[in-house]
């Protein structure tokens, strides 16, 4: 009897195993739609993320949107988380006086003016230019020029500080050359002055002994505070207010403006006649020795102080 080796089948590990091509088709038909389910879901995933970023894009390159009427009510209901400045007050007005020497264009009109002639006090290096505010008579605060010595700058600036803070109002404040040296023209305008070394057909005093040629004597409202001119016998610039009651812009004996200048050494009415405007520092002028008084070369301190004079009796 013949002997047939026997059939064996390949293992395994002998050779890959390979599906037979007569493979139930359901299965491979299985695998094949859960692979196409899957790719849809990953089609549709990636469309929505396309979508969403090209929204998100296209909101951000647009810029900030401007809030619309009912977005901007809630905003300006929403308190304001930085509060507004408190306004600082203006502050004070005060004299702010300022002091200088009399430039050469000053001097020079000073002089065309006629306000320095020969024969004149040789003052030009002693004057000083005193600018400082005033108040008027229209209740604002202005900026005036008095041109006096340097020995009573500090005296007249502390006398004008006292009536700037007490409200004592003043017409004008302008230096003579501004009326061509001519003192009835400057009387006639309410004008506070100091120097002027008058025209001989306008003095009082011979001219190196004068006050006012000398710059150490002040009129002040002349309008309100006339005098008597004594070539006419008549008030000058005017008899309205030679009576010497309450009023304002008025110079009377114990009121402000004269407690202000006695206080400093000053004179009022330094002359036999009533002279209301007029204050001075003595007759003949000479360096101001007062109780107050500074040395010439300085004139910028502003101190008050208080001193004790005798009262002067005016002339009637």
């Amino acid at each position: 009897m013949t002997r047939h080796a026997p059939e064996t089948e390949p293992t395994d590990t002998a050779r890959p195993h390979r599906p037979r091509r007569d493979a139930a088709p359901s299965a491979r038909e299985g695998v094949r739609r859960r692979k196409l389910a899957l790719g849809g879901l990953a089609l549709l995933s990636a469309t929505a993320l396309l979508a969403s970023g090209c929204s998100s894009s296209s909101a951000s390159g647009a810029g900030p949107s401007t809030p619309g009427a009912g977005s901007s009510a809630r905003t300006s209901a929403r308190p304001s988380a930085t509060p507004s400045p408190t306004p600082t007050p203006s502050p004070t007005p005060s004299l702010d006086a300022a002091v200088e020497e009399i430039t050469d264009a000053q001097w020079s009109r000073m002089v065309a003016a006629g306000l320095w002639r020969k024969g004149c006090p040789d003052v030009r290096d002693q004057l000083r230019r005193v600018e400082m505010n005033y108040l008027g008579f229209d209740g604002k605060v202005h900026r005036g020029v008095l041109v006096v010595n340097a020995d009573v700058a500090d005296s007249v600036i502390r006398i004008f500080t006292r009536l700037f803070e007490e409200r004592f109002p003043i017409r004008r404040m302008q230096p003579m050359e501004i009326y061509d040296g001519d003192l009835d023209a400057s009387l006639a305008a309410d004008n506070t002055s100091a120097f002027n070394c008058r025209r001989p057909d306008q003095i009082n005093a011979p001219f190196r002994e004068s006050p006012h040629a000398n710059g150490r004597a002040i009129d002040i409202n002349p309008f309100e505070n006339p005098w008597i001119n004594l070539r006419t016998k008549k008030w000058s610039p005017s008899a309205k207010y030679a009576e010497r009651t309450e009023g304002e812009g008025k110079i009377l004996k114990g009121g402000l403006v004269w407690r202000a200048f006695i206080e400093e050494g000053w004179v009022w009415q330094d002359i036999k006649v009533p002279d209301y405007m007029h204050f001075d520092t003595g007759y003949p002028s000479k360096p101001f020795t007062g109780p107050t008084a500074t040395p010439s070369s300085s004139a910028s301190s502003v101190t008050p102080s208080t001193v004790t004079v005798t009262e002067l009796t005016p002339p009637q």
